[in-house]
């Protein structure tokens, strides 16, 4: 019964996609804010159908960033974009460059002033994403900067590496930091139909000043992400097992 549910969601989240997607396109064209306003409004639309068809519902804990900050999240499934996309005021992601030629997708992404790169070349991608983010604050555009500093969604049980892409960023453009935590893929996972009810969770962890060297940010924003997302799937009912 669950599968079904989920199959039903899908066929409308598509649907919206599709059908919101043409309707805000020439907002999304005109006005500088434009894309911002139409993910917005498709998140919401879409998190309160999540939650009346699947049983899944979202929340955020912690104080949700406002100003000109990187977001260094992490990142378990496209259920964790929609929350950030739902309560940021004005996000903007490093993304992996296939999305950018993604149907309705990629258009409002680019729009929203994301940055496509290519994960498995890591100069050109740390080159790339100095570059994109160097033009955005030039031209005067502030926002919440998100990037997934493990580079990919992860499993709720996998360890993988971070990347020092986050850490470049904060060093070369000296803006605090946010850690994200989730527990998002618990209930909707990288590679799975199903949406399983529950409690999923975004929590935006304290602020990490700007001025840290880059070996004790790193350090730092992976442990205090880690050990919030560990905690919050053990809320869920689930545990990693340790190394």
């Amino acid at each position: 019964m669950q599968l079904l549910r989920s199959l039903v969601f899908d066929l409308c989240f598509y649907s919206l996609m599709l059908v919101m997607g043409i309707l805000y396109a020439p907002l999304a064209m005109l006005r500088r804010d434009g894309a911002n306003i139409a993910i917005r409004h498709f998140c919401i639309v879409t998190l309160w159908l999540l939650e009346r068809i699947c049983g899944l519902r979202c929340e955020v804990r912690g104080t949700v960033p406002q100003g000109d900050v990187i977001i260094a999240s992490k990142h378990q499934s496209f259920l964790d974009i929609l929350i950030h996309c739902r309560h940021l005021p004005r996000p903007r992601f490093i993304m992996k460059k296939e999305l950018k030629w993604a149907p309705i997708l990629g258009l409002y992404a680019m729009r929203m002033g994301s940055t496509p790169v290519h994960r498995g070349r890591k100069g050109e991608t740390v080159q790339k994403m100095l570059a994109s983010e160097a033009r955005t604050n030039g031209n005067g555009q502030p926002g919440q900067l998100v990037i997934y500093p493990q580079g990919t969604r992860v499993h709720p049980s996998a360890r993988v590496p971070y990347k020092v892409g986050a850490g470049v960023l904060y060093q070369r453009f000296r803006k605090p930091c946010i850690p994200a935590a989730t527990n998002v893929g618990i209930f909707w996972g990288r590679n799975s139909m199903l949406r399983k009810p529950g409690l999923a969770v975004v929590e935006y962890l304290p602020e990490i000043p700007a001025g840290l060297s880059l070996q004790d940010f790193m350090g730092r924003m992976e442990r205090e992400v880690e050990t919030a997302s560990d905690a919050l799937m053990a809320e869920a009912g689930f545990t990693r097992e340790a190394d």
